[in-house]
């Protein structure tokens, strides 16, 4: 009886744990219509598949290796896919967009690491490797983002930052709808996203909600960088410096020695085993040449 049980729940843990591997390798991405039908703007020529494979290697080829190579990471789980293959060239230039600005599980965005042009830039390196790729360009006029105004505005009492996106088109000052709008803030090594992405209204309007313990510079100063990117109007952004931060009196990370500083101010230590290994070079060197010359006088080469 009790081996009968034991029996049942290891085919019932069993049943689980494979349910759940399958569902890990056999899961689909849910692209919604209106980006699967997405296109690029800008022309694939041998010009941007050379940018794209540069952005390709930079961010993409750790896990999905050099495509048609079969060196992609296979310790992550789901497996990544080779991107040259059927499968990934069957997908629609949207999806691809998509998921590259989306992600899941392991895979992350690029939606605020990669621009838009730069994205499509990447997806014009991989259809490379597809002969049977013919492709269809957007009518989108990419001359349009020029048209674009941001502004933002500080509430310090309630802590909120409100972005205004018009478009100065020839009827006049029109509210952008329903633009996505991210907001970031400079720090040392890049910059840090304020929340999360949002929504313009229908006045053309968004609203971010800015953590009250933000350090700025001395002055409390914060270099803000807003960015929109809509279907019509492409991607723009625009930085604004703003008294909004807490004042904070601290020497910046380039002020002092340090690994990640200019030469001048690297740590001494760092200098010093530099220089060991030059003058051990310089010592290697000349011993080989004083053996070379004490053969060549013995007359034994």
């Amino acid at each position: 009886m009790l081996k009968n049980k034991l029996n049942t729940r290891l085919f019932v843990t069993f049943s689980l744990a494979t349910l759940l591997i399958l569902n890990c390798f056999s899961a689909t991405w849910d692209v919604p219509a209106d980006q699967k039908e997405k296109k690029s703007y800008i022309k694939f020529d041998k010009q941007t598949s050379s940018q794209g494979e540069v952005l390709y290697n930079a961010n993409c080829a750790s896990c999905h290796g050099n495509p048609g190579k079969n060196n992609i990471l296979k310790s992550l789980n789901p497996i990544p896919p080779d991107l040259s293959g059927k499968s990934s060239q069957a997908l629609s230039d949207g999806d691809l967009q998509y998921i590259l600005n989306t992600g899941r599980g392991l895979m992350p965005n690029f939606k605020n690491v990669i621009s838009a042009e730069d994205q499509w830039k990447v997806i014009s390196y991989l259809r490379g490797f597809n002969p049977n790729y013919v492709q269809e360009l957007s009518k989108f006029d990419p001359n349009k983002s020029k048209l674009v105004k941001l502004t933002a505005k500080f509430d310090s009492k309630a802590n909120i930052l409100t972005v205004m996106a018009l478009a100065d088109e020839k009827s006049g000052k029109i509210p952008i709808i329903k633009a996505e709008i991210a907001v970031f803030v400079k720090r040392y090594f890049g910059n840090m996203q304020i929340e999360k992405t949002v929504l313009t209204d229908n006045f053309g309007k968004a609203q971010v909600v800015f953590p009250k313990d933000l350090p700025g510079n001395k002055t409390g100063d914060l270099e803000v960088l807003v960015k929109l990117f809509d279907e019509n109007y492409g991607e723009v952004q625009t930085t604004n410096k703003l008294a909004i931060g807490v004042p904070t009196d601290k020497p910046a990370l380039n002020e002092k020695r340090a690994i990640w500083n200019v030469l001048a101010k690297a740590p001494i230590w760092t200098l010093s085993l530099y220089l060991l290994g030059v003058f051990a070079f310089i010592l290697l060197l000349l011993y080989l040449l004083n053996n070379l010359r004490k053969l060549y006088n013995s007359k034994t080469i």
